[in-house]
């Protein structure tokens, strides 16, 4: 019999009369990849039906909204919509047949109602009601009368019914991050003074309750219901953990599972409900334990998990019953089966940078930073034509070239990889000792021994030079050569107390206790949080009038709440003229300012090293250049450029 390392966590579980092969869901996610009508394309299909490929024992289908006339807010899918019903099939067959069980994650915005996604800048718009009347977007919010009330449980049941002709195997109540189930339950928002609301827990707990039995009754006792809240808001005006635990205790035999999930999406607390790069893995286990104890239902947790390690301690020491993954399962959706077979070491571990969130804002499509298929799971569904095995060589053993060298050795090709200096990963091998980091020296150091694994033959210290790389007669060259800072042409730039942001990174202990940053991209912020979890005092300069976020928007949320809380000094539309060695004299609108510095550190950019790789360009028959010495992006452009170029070489 084969030995289990994590017993539990792959224990079976029945909820509701419903067998679910192991404890680790998908938890859900929308596909915002909508038409005007709501519809989804078949990418979102398997976009689902990877998850359950990969071995999650339920899939939830996130932001299916249940009253398309007062509960929608623009792109997310009405499932009270008939004409989406074979859609919801198509999804629900392919999941099934993967053998998980399909959840429809029912939502009502409330008081968000016809209010923008985002996506496309339209405004918000529309009537929108909540239990009381508020002011919300500049519109005035009206309270919900009885009637509408109980058309809006209506909604939710016959939403319910839907799922379940569908072919969904359960629903998964959205009560949590402020949506209209939370704006009953709250005790900020749900001031009424009737049986719906006030202070009594009994009367915020009413619609939600209602919810539960309306959906029972048309969907019978063997049909599991899973309610989704935030076991605390864990925000300035929100509720605590005391509030979690008595919500939790009136929901007690109304539904099946109670998933227990953290903050609200009006508040800084998005980054708790989706912990950024700074919090530790499993930061919010903690509110479902808590809640644990006080109920017999089973729970469930999310919120940074995907060490397999911390997942099966969780369950075994009844801290929670499911564990739920949402972005670690974008990242890599075979994380279950690759723990089940014993394959832990090469789970590809979310990075929590939050680029799949700021994707869908800007693209209305999830893009991961590391998996390069993601948000291709239908082009990626079957293998395409072998490829004419050729001779590929690729310049730099960086993140694209490791990645483009991958591919092309995946695909039968002859792979040399040479890199310039004596360790493969390139410039973001600085950042090992980042704490916040981890995951993305994990992810280098996995990337580098696959290569190892791939027979890939690595050539260090070798410099692709025209002459070496014609030496080589290779049929293809990928030229993967990254970029280098830009040094800024300001007096004293070469004093003994500059330093880039690299050097920086690798030698922190020669910054001195006070610095200052010249940048404000997530070069220099990032680095400036670095340095003062050390307890350095660090100021950044910079000479835009905005911090540049390089569209990475979600992240910079978490980043800027880390500068407000180690009191790192941001000083925009501010110019440096002189580096000194006590500092760095300045100009802004209201006149000179002198930044007292142990060190001066610089991260105003990079230069792409696009001339060294048009070089190239006469040495093969096929040449690609990519990545950052075209034009310096990010790890997701890197990535999934490599990725697509090489996957098609050989096919003609």
């Amino acid at each position: 019999m084969m030995e289990n390392k994590y017993p539990h966590l792959f224990q079976p579980i029945i909820l509701g009369g419903t067998l679910f092969r192991n404890r680790i869901f998908a938890a859900p996610t929308g596909f915002m990849d909508s038409n005007r009508f709501g519809e989804l394309p078949s990418e979102a299909i398997a976009y689902y039906e990877r998850k359950a490929k990969g071995g999650a024992a339920s899939v939830c289908i996130g932001d299916l909204t249940v009253d398309s006339k007062l509960g929608r807010i623009a792109k997310d899918v009405p499932i009270d919509d008939p004409h989406n019903f074979v859609m919801f099939n198509r999804i629900t067959n392919a999941v099934r047949n993967q053998g998980a069980v399909c959840s429809a994650e029912l939502c009502h915005a409330g008081m968000f109602a016809a209010r923008s996604s985002g996506i496309t800048g339209e405004a918000s718009r529309g009537l929108a009601y909540s239990p009381i009347e508020c002011v919300k977007d500049g519109r005035i919010i009206l309270p919900m009368t009885e009637e509408m009330i109980w058309d809006a449980i209506g909604k939710f049941a016959a939403a319910a019914d839907y799922a379940k002709r569908a072919g969904f195997g359960m629903v998964t109540l959205h009560g949590g991050h402020g949506w209209l189930l939370t704006q009953f339950m709250s005790p900020q928002i749900n001031t009424r003074t009737d049986k719906w609301g006030g202070p009594s827990i009994e009367n915020r707990s009413r619609f939600a309750i209602e919810v539960c039995k309306a959906i029972r009754k048309v969907c019978g006792p063997n049909f599991p219901i899973e309610y989704r809240f935030s076991g605390s808001e864990v925000c300035e005006g929100g509720y605590g953990i005391e509030e979690g635990i008595a919500f939790a205790k009136q929901l007690e035999g109304y539904c099946d599972l109670l998933h227990v999930s953290a903050g609200n999406h009006e508040s800084e607390a998005f980054t708790v409900t989706s912990p950024d790069m700074f919090m530790a893995d499993g930061v919010n286990v903690k509110y479902a334990a808590e809640i644990k104890k006080h109920v017999k239902t089973p729970v469930a947790t999310v919120g940074a998990l995907d060490d397999p390690a911390l997942m099966e301690e969780i369950i075994a020491s009844g801290q929670a019953d499911v564990v739920e993954i949402a972005r670690g399962l974008i990242c890599d959706p075979d994380l279950p089966v690759k723990v089940r077979t014993g394959r832990e070491k090469e789970v590809r571990k979310c990075m929590r940078c939050l680029s799949c969130f700021s994707s869908i804002m800007s693209n209305g499509q999830f893009y991961c930073a590391i998996n390069p298929e993601a948000g291709r799971e239908l082009e990626s569904r079957y293998e395409i034509p072998a490829a004419q095995s050729k001779k590929v060589l690729v310049a730099g053993g960086g993140i694209a070239g490791m990645e483009a060298a991958l591919t092309c050795a995946k695909r039968g090709h002859q792979v040399i990889l040479c890199e310039k200096t004596g360790w493969l990963g390139g410039a973001l091998r600085c950042e090992e000792k980042v704490p916040f980091k981890v995951h993305l020296s994990e992810y280098l150091d996995q990337q580098e021994r696959k290569v190892t694994e791939a027979g890939i033959e690595v050539r260090l210290n070798t410099e692709v030079t025209p002459e070496y790389a014609a030496s080589v007669q290779a049929d293809v060259i990928i030229a993967a050569l990254g970029a280098r800072p830009v040094k800024p042409p300001i007096l004293g730039i070469d004093n003994s107390n500059v330093m880039s942001a690299e050097e920086a990174y690798v030698a922190p202990e020669k910054t001195g206790q006070r610095v200052v940053i010249l940048g404000a991209g997530l070069v220099g912020v990032e680095l400036a949080i670095f340095l003062a979890w050390q307890g350095k005092k660090v100021d950044i300069v910079e000479m835009a009038d905005h911090m540049n976020d390089g569209g990475h928007v979600h992240h910079m949320r978490g980043v800027k709440m880390q500068l407000k809380q180690h009191d790192i000094g941001v000083h925009l539309s501010t110019r440096a003229e002189e580096i000194t060695e006590h500092g760095v004299r300045c100009t802004t609108s209201e006149g000179e300012r002198f930044f007292e510095a142990d060190s001066v550190l610089y991260a105003v950019g990079q230069r792409p090293l696009r001339d060294e790789g048009m070089a190239l360009n006469e040495c093969a028959p096929e040449f690609y250049q990519i990545a950052d010495c075209v034009a310096p992006k990010d790890i997701m452009n890197a990535t999934s450029v490599a990725y697509s170029i090489a996957r098609n070489i050989g096919r003609n």
